[in-house]
């Protein structure tokens, strides 16, 4: 399995929409070699995110409760990741204002 994809059946609280999401994405970036979405991928790989973000979350309401927590934290809810996160939208927040505003910029 991807080491990237954690077990998401057990967490507490339970799996948020955004972490089945992410969980998807990256079982659909691994089993096309798709790293980076471009036009030409965007369509076929937010269909199949999406399909199997509803499998999964249908899967996960029908098991039953697990009897012990999984053993590794989801990405998500690390505080580290979580500051990767917010530092990605500062900088496209600040980028998209340098265009708005015509500032020259470096991409």
């Amino acid at each position: 399995m991807c080491r990237n994809i954690t077990t998401l059946r057990g967490l507490e609280p339970p799996a948020t929409d955004e972490e089945i999401t992410a969980a998807a994405l990256q079982f659909v970036r691994k089993v096309t070699g798709v790293t980076k979405v471009s036009d030409a991928t965007r369509e076929p790989v937010e269909q199949a995110t999406q399909e199997i973000t509803d499998i999964v979350t249908r899967l996960l309401d029908a098991l039953p409760e697990r009897r012990q927590p999984p053993k590794t934290v989801p990405p998500l809810r690390r505080a580290e990741v979580q500051a990767r996160i917010a530092q990605r939208i500062k900088e496209r927040e600040e980028h998209e204002r340098l265009h708005e505003q015509g500032i020259a910029h470096t991409h």
